[in-house]
């Protein structure tokens, strides 16, 4: 299913970043769009734009954690305006050092936790029609675990793996599974970090790689394709030499 053919999109992380700039990518007449977020206040900016360019729009202030509260607000859009995308978008990355137990367990529930949240009633609800498309946000970080980055890294890493079996599983259903794969992108998230980021990317041009993948129903929506390749060669690395390359890299230094 292209873009042109969706009817009602369910977005998290909807206030800023990504979820933000996708949100206003598909706002159009004759779509739906239910966009969640924690920051009411941005969310009703970005619910602004998006009727200005022609869509109905729903917000909803939800924290992902809460699997109950976002099972019933799933079932309650879905029953207004059945779901033919969800984008499971909302993440967490911290300032430095998270490899602390707080930080671990809240990076975990927040980046794995909110789109098993998000993904697991919306398979049901897209098992009865046979039909329906999700997308799963990971990360380039997903690769490789980097120091103090341990719990983001394989927060990511997990939402990854799941992501591409899923896709196999639900195929049978007609049910279309993309994971989101974007380098470093100018977000709320990246502006923490005190080193250069490679190949730094606007939201818009990210969401743009997106939309594309979500058309072409790709498995895997990786870029930019320079980090993308460097991801992949330190995957393919024996530990021992993919943990000296990593020991040069600006992560290392970045400020506490």
């Amino acid at each position: 299913m292209d873009s042109s053919k969706h009817t009602s999109i369910f977005i998290t992380g909807a206030s800023s970043g990504i979820g933000s700039a996708l949100a206003k990518l598909y706002a159009k007449p004759e779509l739906h769009l239910t966009l969640t977020g924690r920051n009411a206040e941005r969310l009703k900016v970005v619910a602004e734009v998006c009727r200005a360019q022609g869509a109905s729009v729903e917000e909803m202030i939800l924290d992902v954690c809460n699997a109950e509260e976002m099972e019933f607000k799933i079932q309650e859009a879905d029953q207004k305006h059945p779901l033919t995308l969800v984008i499971a978008n909302a993440g967490l990355g911290l300032q430095g050092q998270n490899d602390s137990p707080e930080a671990t367990r809240h990076i975990f529930s927040t980046n794995l936790g909110g789109v098993l949240n998000t993904v697991l009633p919306t398979i049901n609800l897209m098992k009865k029609r046979q039909s329906g498309q999700l997308a799963l946000m990971s990360s380039l970080a997903s690769f490789k675990g980097y120091a103090t980055k341990s719990a983001y890294c394989g927060s990511k890493a997990a939402v990854r793996i799941y992501g591409e079996g899923l896709r196999e599983s639900l195929a049978p259903h007609n049910i279309k599974v993309s994971v989101i794969c974007p380098g470093f992108i100018k977000t709320p998230l990246t502006d923490f970090n005190s080193f250069k980021m490679p190949f730094l990317m606007l939201p818009e041009k990210a969401a743009l790689f997106i939309q594309k993948g979500l058309e072409k129903n790709s498995s895997r929506i990786a870029f930019p394709w320079p980090t993308y390749i460097g991801a992949i060669l330190m995957a393919s690395l024996p530990p021992f030499f993919a943990e000296k390359i990593s020991s040069w890299l600006p992560y290392h230094q970045e400020k506490k």
